[in-house]
């Protein structure tokens, strides 16, 4: 045996392994030179390695009657952490392999015993199960209890909106961004409703009922919660996501119970329900001609693409933020009806992510390029080699607390470093000398040395305003690289990131703002939102008419 499996309460005697590691945040007061080296990296291999186990998993799970309203079977590395527990996986069971003893402390009910079944493992006495799945599930009766509470009173107070909206035409479906506004200007998709006057807004089920009301004085924007039926609101809380049994005794039937149980303890599979529902209704009755939304292939995005083809309403996905190698739910591989199940036009925002996209399974003749709302283009001279590094912090709080450690080794350098706090998930930190809180963002700033980030769109930015970006591995998470292929910030990790940021640098070659995005082609949206489309849903809709 060349693992040793503990739990954080079972240590084995120093002597009795060379190395150690600790997964899913397990705490570890141990010799920190005795650290498995290379951690971060060695990880993150093996979740882009455990892709296509994702995948298949994913597809098998996404027929399933209930897979919708989960992240999990999408492959969603954002919403779902079992990417990262198949990379556990196989981390360890590599290790099993060598001569060296490692130590594996983990406190996961769930990921320790599937690690215990690997080859070369000695486990000891496993977590007890009971008492994390218990509080899970008493937690996830209450959030669902909360959602169902919430969204029947957002559906009767938001009815009003129903009688509003006037039928047919296109609309746009969005999440309620603090950016957009009641005149016309939507974070997502710019100024689109200033151009185009037939153009409506409904807004996600996510958006809370008083900014519902605020961006609805315009009259061409209303909730979907005003399709809602209250009492259907109130049976949310018996709203869980279901894998079948098959699964659960697979292989990677400890994970996926995991996943489950996740998931099941909070509120999203009821909300996820809650706006199939809304977003079921809506259709049928306002029967609008087509359905543009900012695609991410969600579970909710897929039943949305379901019930527009059976109606014969187009619809048209916008890929409206950066996608990297670690966004495994942009591919096709886990919709286990194929294309059935994503729009009939997926419109990317430059020739890089156009690239992206088809590599990810969307063909070629359901791609267009129509622009990016989101990014501006920067100006010249942005990059000053003896200026301040800019650390944007993630909205994971182990991440962003990551960032901030590195940051203060190197302004203890004598370098300047300013942190900006995410603005919806701000962290502590004590300030000194170098080490300054930023007011302005990243696309705001210029005269900088370097940009140290971990998640988000600033290493893109970075990138694009020609300054050298470092990307901010984790050794306990993926930090999820939004990078297009061909387009590369230097990989760092908690314990090279400040040698490696401190070297002196060469000025970056400048990547062109063309070459990875496009301006917003007003003609072709004009032409998407308003013209005659031949896709499948049209003709079920002519086919409809005819008989």
């Amino acid at each position: 045996m060349t693992i040793l499996l503990r739990k954080s309460t079972d240590l084995p005697d120093p002597q009795a392994y060379e190395d150690w590691l600790a997964v899913t945040g397990t705490a570890a007061a141990l010799d920190l030179t005795r650290k498995l080296p290379n951690l971060a990296e060695r990880l993150e291999d093996a979740f882009v390695a455990e892709r296509e186990t994702w995948w298949a998993l994913g597809r098998s799970l996404s027929a399933e009657p209930s897979a919708d309203i989960a992240h999990m079977p999408t492959a969603g590395s954002v919403g779902s952490d079992f990417g990262i527990m198949l990379a556990w996986g196989r981390l360890i069971g590599g290790l099993g392999g060598e001569d060296a003893v490692t130590l594996v402390l983990c406190d996961d009910p769930w990921l320790f015993r599937h690690l215990s079944a690997l080859e070369g493992v000695d486990a000891g006495t496993p977590p007890v199960r009971a008492y994390s799945s218990m509080k899970l599930i008493l937690r996830g009766v209450a959030a669902r209890a909360a959602v169902a509470l919430r969204c029947a009173l957002a559906a009767l107070r938001l009815v009003r909106g129903r009688r509003t909206m006037a039928p047919g035409g296109p609309v746009i479906l969005v999440y309620g961004h603090p950016a957009s506004n009641a005149q016309g200007f939507d974070a997502y998709f710019g100024n689109l409703m200033e151009q185009f006057s037939g153009l409506k807004r409904v807004l996600h089920t996510d958006c809370p009922v008083g900014r519902a009301r605020e961006l609805s004085t315009d009259e061409r924007t209303t909730s979907l919660h005003a399709w809602g039926n209250p009492l259907f609101a109130l049976g949310l809380i018996l709203s869980r996501w279901r894998p079948g049994g098959a699964h659960l005794r697979s292989q990677y039937g400890w994970l996926i119970r995991r996943a489950r149980a996740l998931e099941n303890g909070g509120g999203g599979p009821a909300m996820n329900r809650w706006q199939m529902h809304c977003q079921e209704r809506f259709l049928t009755e306002a029967k609008p001609d087509r359905v543009l939304w900012p695609w991410e292939n969600h579970g909710w995005e897929r039943g949305l693409c379901r019930t527009t083809q059976r109606l014969g309403i187009a619809t048209i996905g916008y890929q409206h933020t950066v996608i990297g190698p670690h966004h495994f739910n942009y591919s096709t591989a886990t919709n286990a009806d194929g294309l059935d199940s994503i729009p009939d036009v997926v419109v990317a925002d430059g020739p890089a992510y156009l690239d992206e996209l088809q590599a990810w399974g969307v063909p070629a003749e359901r791609l267009v390029i129509g622009g990016a709302f989101r990014f501006p283009r920067f100006g010249d001279d942005l990059y000053d080699p003896k200026g301040p590094m800019f650390v944007p912090l993630s909205a994971i709080p182990q991440a962003a607390h990551a960032q901030i450690e590195v940051a203060r080794t190197i302004a203890e350098s004598g370098q300047r470093v300013w942190v900006k706090q995410h603005p919806m998930y701000p962290v502590i930190f004590d300030q000194f000398e170098n080490l300054v809180r930023a007011n302005q963002p990243l696309a705001e700033q210029k005269g900088l040395s370097a940009v140290l980030y971990t998640t988000g769109a600033s290493g893109l930015e970075a990138i694009l305003m020609g300054i050298p970006a470092f990307r901010l591995m984790l050794d306990d998470r993926i930090a999820i690289d939004v990078l297009p292929r061909g387009v590369g910030a230097m990989a760092v990790s908690p314990e090279n990131a400040a040698e490696k940021i401190l070297e002196p640098k060469i000025e970056p070659a400048r990547i062109l703002w063309e070459d990875i995005l496009s301006d917003p082609d007003m003609a072709l949206w004009k032409k998407l939102l308003f013209d005659d489309m031949d896709t499948p849903a049209s003709r079920t809709k002519e086919i409809k008419q005819a008989s």
